[in-house]
């Protein structure tokens, strides 16, 4: 061959990879509703930033009429680019080549940037849309995932990884993403489960269609298994870019800092916004809105455990993440669920180095039988060990209620939090007022002549003794007592301030969470 019919061949082979399953299977993937592999990566990284690697990859199986019928590629496509000009490697499964089932060969191309991702310290994103182990291979496949298991594994808390569920994700494949560190999934077209509905009519006579048992909004509503939810392809590409941009590319980096960020408006309403009555709820949300850059926050597990609030935002262009109660789902308690899922973020975030802010008004953990028998005590623990254990910047702001042992839990000064601010709505004690009243001064109630009035007179004198935050400044629980439009200035000096902590933890191989 002349050196023009090499290049031509390597042309004619580059084209033919482009087309994955070919034009029929593209057609097809369009009718779905679903992009193709390329056109996702184009989408989630930069404009002509992609780099692809083993692109002339195929299976090697010859079994099952394998041999004849193999695809550049093996369904997968491999490879690095950039996110707001920092780099990222990715793979995203075609569907359109045997349904993206996993092979030998297309596992060896996961493994192979995911370990570039950990040698260059970058953050790894798979685009999921796969039927699962390609059948034909046998153990074979089932290796190929392992080996992938053990490298998310390897990574996690290294390198941010994201999952973007854009299709099935079935069997042993779910196990991918529920160990990195974030998983999206888009509303209609993405399902994840471990037996799919046959097998479970088979074994429970259940009967349930694929998106009652594993679609987006169950696994973000119900399980909580994925914290994002996206009612499109694009929005859930935008949105992984977006996430993207809070984290630093690596363990031993600090978080970029966003230049150009616009201070929120309504900062001044935080004065007015807690309700006289501790009986009346508020909208956390709208704290936060006036603590954070305008337009910053993004929610994670929005849909998930909604009495408490976990997500990133930044304070003049510094990366957070902010933990907090919501007053207006079940008063804001914390539950099984809640400590699980704000135990998660705080773990994450100490990971990748990004400070925390905990705005703080919890009324306890909730009561009842069902919550301690499936174990209140042990998932509590998570998030009070989660707190305990981070060595990041942490802040705190109590806004009203902070009780109980709940009070420790959420970033205490006896836990380690570095600066703990109070706002004059705050009551840090054991109980509610009323009812430590209730059990302390019971007696002295029923035999006064006037019960009622006696509690009153009780309540107020409790409450100005034991459960206002400037009985906790004075032992130096709180650093300070600051007014609720003074908080963003107050946690901006503070972010600036802590920008160089530096704490460790006792040598150790690693320590043993209450899972």
């Amino acid at each position: 061959m002349s050196t023009a019919d090499k290049l031509e061949r390597l042309r004619a082979l580059r084209a033919e990879a482009l087309l994955g399953g070919g034009p029929t299977r593209i057609e097809q993937q369009h009718a779905r509703g679903k992009l193709t592999a390329r056109e996702r990566l184009e989408l989630l990284l930069d404009e002509d930033s992609f780099h692809e690697l083993d692109a002339m990859v195929t299976h090697r199986a010859s079994d099952f009429g394998l041999d004849d019928e193999r695809y550049l590629g093996d369904g997968v496509v491999t490879g690095y680019g950039t996110i707001d000009g920092r780099t990222a490697f990715v793979y995203s499964q075609d569907f359109t080549v045997f349904g993206g089932s996993l092979s030998e060969a297309h596992a060896e191309k996961i493994c192979k940037v995911m370990d570039l991702a950990m040698e260059n310290g970058a953050p790894i994103i798979g685009l999921a849309d796969s039927g699962g182990a390609r059948i034909q291979e046998g153990v074979v496949s089932l290796g190929g995932y392992a080996d992938i298991f053990l490298r998310n594994t390897l990574a996690s808390g290294v390198v941010p990884q994201l999952s973007i569920i854009l299709g099935p994700c079935a069997g042993g494949a779910v196990y991918s993403p529920a160990i990195t560190d974030f998983t999206l999934m888009v509303e209609g077209t993405s399902y994840m489960f471990v037996t799919g509905p046959s097998v479970v009519r088979t074994v429970t006579h259940e009967e349930i269609d694929f998106e009652g048992l594993g679609g987006a909004r169950v696994h973000n509503e119900t399980s909580g298994v994925a914290q994002f939810l996206s009612p499109g392809e694009p929005q859930a590409l935008d949105l992984a870019r977006r996430l993207i941009g809070y984290l630093p590319q690596n363990n031993v980096e600090l978080t970029p800092i966003r230049e150009g960020w616009q201070a929120p408006d309504g900062g001044d309403g935080l004065d007015t916004l807690i309700p006289d009555s501790p009986k009346q709820s508020y909208d956390m949300h709208a704290v936060i809105g006036g603590i954070v850059d305008a337009d910053s926050f993004t929610e994670v597990h929005e849909h998930f455990a909604r009495n408490i609030i976990c997500g990133f935002a930044r304070i003049e262009g510094r990366s957070v993440g902010i933990v907090a109660q919501q007053p207006e789902v079940l008063a804001g308690v914390l539950d099984i669920d809640a400590a699980d899922k704000a135990a998660r973020f705080v773990r994450t975030c100490d990971c990748f180095n990004v400070p925390l802010v905990t705005l703080v008004d919890v009324p306890g953990f909730l009561p009842g039988v069902d919550q301690e028998h499936r174990g209140i005590i042990r998932h509590g623990a998570k998030l009070l060990f989660a707190y305990s254990e981070a060595t990041v910047p942490k802040l705190t702001v109590i806004t009203r209620k902070a009780y109980g042992g709940a009070y420790d839990v959420m970033s205490s000064k006896h836990i380690r939090g570095d600066l703990n601010f109070a706002w004059p709505t705050a009551e840090i004690a054991v109980m509610g007022v009323e009812g430590a009243v209730n059990i302390v001064f019971r007696d002295r109630i029923d035999a006064a002549d006037d019960p009622d009035a006696e509690r009153a007179r009780l309540v107020a004198e409790y409450e100005e003794r034991f459960a206002n935050p400037y009985v906790a400044a004075a032992r130096g629980y709180v650093d300070e007592v600051i007014m609720p439009s003074e908080t963003r200035a107050r946690l901006a000096s503070g972010l600036a301030l802590l920008e160089g902590k530096r704490q460790s933890l006792p040598p150790k191989k690693h320590s043993n969470i209450p899972l």
